[in-house]
């Protein structure tokens, strides 16, 4: 073993072993793609990289000197269209195997990638090419997705080459027939750490989506992630639930996962099903997991008597925030802890329960020492202990690893966000006497009702703590008293049904268990949330829908 994330990090801890001061170091010339991938792939060449499988039976185990050679040939085919250091180019891949040796070739060119989902409408890949100036498009053959490429290709003069990934078609380049003849010696290109890496469409829950720019260190930002908050172990397999168009899969199954030497699990999937993911933990020897809370509360919908996780040793989540009971639950079932923590498309890990701390339930952890954190109200001053504020990272006089370059070609959505030294996340929270951070939510979806401000998710955690409750999400809606109502939309359990009776229980045990004030005044059931493709509850979309027919009624 290389002991790479050695190489990159000055590291202390306390008496107890837990990290406290943190501050990573490297050359002006670092780029993951040379400095990581080939370093381990030339002196540890059989070191496993990623076990990958997907449900029609296909199975490859990775090498990472199977990723070297993969990704020169990459490079070398890109060359040979015509992608060069600079260009734009938009990667729309699932979770097939494809992305590993696409991505580090990108990053090898000096180009810069824009993971999307597959999932692109045409107005959607229309938004995409041109807001970034595109150049090329890598799509998978399948679920449809170059439809919407080849419906909007015409009126994108950026828009110069497309390449199909598991299959053929017209007017397409064709990546499994033609990489594999592509030479597998490519000459490094001169990269810089301050130079454009990685642009994604920011998963936001209105409007359009913000183009986040990261340079080369945003890689390294992830090491963290990797060694102290999943936990992962350079022999053992770590499992995150991600699909490639979501900045989740390079938090989880890239960046730190490989700056630890470690092998990381693709499951290539289509349809979540639990128990189908609980069994392949089971049969490949999972030893870290981490994925959304709603994941972790399907799972806890099936019998694990059946399951032997003796090999799972950390479990970690993100993306929303962890309610106490699906925490307490998982505990009690596997004798783990879910190790919550806090990030953004912007940013790296910035809230978390590191290694070695005692997390508290419903608590984001604290500020990660890779960053440094306040918390602060409308004013810019510094909150007290059980006031909301704001979520900010100082990023002067020195800008942080990990946190984003600009909202691209956006001055002012960048100025919006960062301004008087501090990067503003827009998530509230609220902090407690020892310095535990406890989520409230976005800045716009925060309820004034009546002169109260009501952070949605303290009403979520109570509400799905009743068994009928599978998940739920609380918003304001629009009343000319109080200004706002408490409503929450919420998807019954498994032997549940609709109710007016179940609508008085639910809001009586929504009043025992926090201020009565907070209680939802309106409940509407419905089979399902509206979410973005990474999973997140879209809050403004059902505000929009119950404008629109409160101005129609």
């Amino acid at each position: 073993m290389r002991n790479i994330n050695v190489r990159y990090a000055d590291e202390l801890y306390d008496a107890g072993g837990v990290l406290k001061s943190y501050k990573l170091k490297y050359p002006d010339n670092y780029n993951f793609g040379y400095d990581v991938v080939d370093d381990i792939g030339i002196n540890d060449p059989n070191r496993r990289a990623m076990v990958w499988l997907n449900p029609a039976g296909e199975e490859h185990t990775f090498s990472f000197g199977d990723m070297k050679k993969l990704s020169d040939q990459t490079a070398n085919y890109l060359a040979s269209l015509g992608i060069t250091k600079g260009d734009m180019v938009i990667v729309a891949l699932k979770r097939h195997w494809q992305f590993w040796p696409i991505t580090v070739a990108l990053h090898k060119m000096g180009a810069v990638m824009i993971p999307v989902t597959f999932m692109l409408k045409p107005h959607d890949a229309e938004y995409r090419i041109k807001a970034a100036n595109a150049k090329a498009v890598i799509c998978t053959a399948l679920n449809g997705a170059p439809d919407a490429f080849d419906a909007v290709s015409a009126d994108c003069p950026s828009l110069m080459t497309k390449i199909i990934v598991n299959g053929q078609r017209g007017g397409w380049e064709s990546f499994d027939t033609d990489m594999p003849l592509a030479p597998d010696n490519w000459v490094r290109v001169d990269t810089n750490v301050k130079e454009p890496m990685l642009i994604y469409f920011s998963s936001g829950t209105s409007g359009n989506p913000k183009m986040v720019m990261h340079d080369h260190l945003y890689s390294l930002g992830h090491l963290l992630t990797a060694k102290h908050w999943h936990c992962v172990e350079p022999d053992g397999l770590h499992f995150t639930i991600a699909d490639t168009g979501w900045g989740k899969a390079v938090w989880g199954k890239l960046y730190g996962q490989w700056l630890m030497e470690g092998c990381v699990f693709t499951y290539d999937f289509d349809n979540f099903v639990p128990a189908e993911i609980l069994g392949l933990a089971e049969k490949y020897r999972v030893t870290t997991l981490c994925c959304p809370p709603t994941m972790y509360r399907f799972f806890l919908q099936e019998d694990f008597s059946p399951y032997d996780f003796s090999s799972l040793h950390y479990c970690t989540t993100a993306g929303e925030a962890l309610n106490p009971d699906v925490f307490l639950e998982w505990k009690k079932r596997t004798g783990l802890n879910i190790m919550e923590g806090f990030g953004q498309t912007e940013t790296t890990l910035t809230m978390c329960n590191l290694k070695g701390t005692v997390p508290v339930p419903g608590s984001l952890g604290k500020p990660s020492p890779q960053y440094e954190v306040d918390l602060l109200n409308n004013d810019g001053e510094s909150c007290k202990p059980g006031e909301t504020g704001e979520i900010c990272i100082r990023y002067e006089p020195k800008h942080p690893e990990g946190l984003m370059m600009e909202y691209y070609l956006d001055p002012d959505k960048t100025a919006a966000a960062m301004h008087n030294g501090w990067y503003h996340t827009g998530d509230t929270v609220w902090r407690d006497e020892d310095g535990y951070y406890f989520y409230v939510g976005r800045n716009d979806d925060v309820i004034k009702s009546s002169g109260y401000r009501i952070g949605p998710f303290e009403i979520e955690s109570v509400l799905v703590q009743h068994p009928s409750v599978l998940e739920c999400a609380v918003t304001g809606v629009p009343d000319p008293v109080r200004g706002n109502l408490v409503k929450a939309t919420v998807v019954l359990a498994n032997g549940y049904a609709p109710s007016g009776d179940l609508i008085k229980e639910l809001q009586t045990y929504v009043k025992n268990e926090t201020a009565p004030y907070k209680y939802p005044r309106v409940i509407e059931f419905v089979d399902q949330l509206p979410k973005t493709i990474n999973g997140k509850i879209r809050r403004a979309e059902i505000r929009e829908k119950d404008v629109r027919q409160n101005e129609n009624s």
